[in-house]
């Protein structure tokens, strides 16, 4: 259900033009991959083949951020990343389907204005723009959740964990964490709160 994905920042951006930026392209990779795997997968491919476009993307992504050529890299006045990625994605996924036919591949990166890489591949168009934004929102999601679980008392979280997100009765997460009812309760009140405040400040970076 959840995934690793963050809003981008600019930041990220601008150091990820560093190529010998080990840190920025491990958190890149860390964030965005399982958006690009989700994809992939809706769109019909088997798992090695959503693997193979997680890893073609990204190198893409990697050597393009230090490129010139327009239309190849990332322009915030032209649109969103999540738009960049999102087709350079698209492309990767075709070629897979390209190579199930036997057909050559020749990546060319799509400029603006360029016809939607799935048109002619039917089983890459079965991924919609409803799609890719439910996969981005689920994602971004367990983002949050990662971040709010780094930030608060293990315990609280594990309580949260259990009684929210598991769904167990509270009797039992209280048996077996050792824990009174009102603990409980102000677990999931704070742990609640700090999602709630972390979606916000991420969903505010679009």
């Amino acid at each position: 259900m959840f995934g690793e994905l963050l809003p981008t920042r600019e930041s990220l951006i601008t150091r990820l033009k560093d190529i010998d930026d080990e840190e920025s392209w491990r958190e890149f990779f860390n964030i965005y991959w399982k958006f690009i795997y989700g994809v992939a997968r809706k769109a019909g491919l088997t798992e090695f083949e959503a693997q193979e476009v997680v890893q073609e993307t990204v190198i893409y992504v990697a050597r393009k951020m230090q490129g010139t050529k327009p239309g190849s890299k990332w322009d915030k006045t032209k649109g969103s990343f999540k738009g960049w990625l999102t087709r350079l994605t698209k492309w990767r996924i075709t070629d897979q389907f390209r190579k199930r036919d036997g057909n050559l591949v020749v990546f060319i990166p799509p400029d603006p204005g360029d016809p939607d890489p799935f048109m002619g591949v039917p089983d890459a168009a079965s991924v919609t723009p409803s799609d890719i934004d439910e996969e981005w929102e689920s994602n971004l999601l367990d983002a949050a959740i990662q971040r709010v679980k780094d930030l608060i008392r293990p315990k609280q979280f594990q309580i949260f964990d259990l009684y929210v997100m598991k769904q167990w009765p509270i009797r039992q997460v209280a048996e077996k964490l050792g824990v009174n009812f009102g603990q409980v309760y102000l677990a999931k009140h704070r742990v609640t709160a700090a999602l709630r405040k972390e979606l916000k400040r991420l969903r505010d970076r679009y």
